[in-house]
């Protein structure tokens, strides 16, 4: 598959790490130029390229954004129409700025950039461990101390196809519900933000059966 990331940071910078090892294409990018991600790109090898964020956006087959929350409306709906669209972002009202409709909870990040984004899918995950567990914590399917990853999403294809990169990079997949009520599960906040856990563990603390 070809992954387009937006944000090269931690989060989206691991995540590139781990999809090329699981054998696909990534082209990566950031806010200052493709220039600056030539170190990346030569640690990540003949699977991966630089380029702006327009055109990783249009070169990916999957996008996944991982920029701070506050820039969400730099993203344009040309790039992504159709595509799944994996959202890792949180708001944190200190670095983004207050959001009225967020800190009233009437709504959530993820529905935010859905509806700024209407024909793209967006699913919410990555957003809920830290990007060192994402870094060394993947491990086999089937190991009883395989970590978590809450997913949530309106669109069940979607959440599918986010579950099955997720699996391949050493992790289980976790589905917590829609974007409203699983994106209030694994925010900043609640019990299952950024604590590692087993998944058994979070499956009961978010109250998701197993499949």
């Amino acid at each position: 598959m070809r992954i387009g990331i937006i944000g090269s940071g931690k989060i989206g910078g691991t995540l590139a790490r781990r999809f090329v090892d699981a054998g696909h294409e990534v082209a990566v990018s950031n806010s200052r130029g493709p220039e600056t991600l030539a170190v990346l790109v030569e640690e990540l090898g003949p699977l991966a390229q630089a380029m702006t964020a327009p055109e990783a956006a249009r070169f990916g087959e999957l996008v996944v954004v991982s920029v701070p929350f506050g820039r969400y409306r730099e993203l344009t709906d040309e790039a992504v129409g159709g595509k799944v669209v994996i959202d890792t972002n949180n708001y944190y009202p200190q670095r983004d700025g207050h959001f009225e409709e967020l800190d009233s909870d009437r709504t959530t990040s993820s529905e935010l950039l859905q509806a700024h984004l209407p024909d793209a899918r967006i699913v919410k995950a990555f957003n809920a461990i830290l990007w060192s567990r994402l870094d060394e914590d993947g491990r086999p399917a089937g190991d009883p101390g395989r970590l978590g990853i809450p997913i949530s999403g309106d669109d069940e294809e979607s959440k599918r196809i986010a579950a099955t990169l997720i699996d391949e990079i050493g992790f289980d997949p976790v589905d917590a519900g829609t974007l409203a009520e699983g994106g209030r599960k694994h925010q900043p906040g609640t019990p299952g933000y950024t604590n590692g856990l087993p998944t058994t563990e979070l499956r009961a603390l978010l109250g998701v059966a197993a499949d």
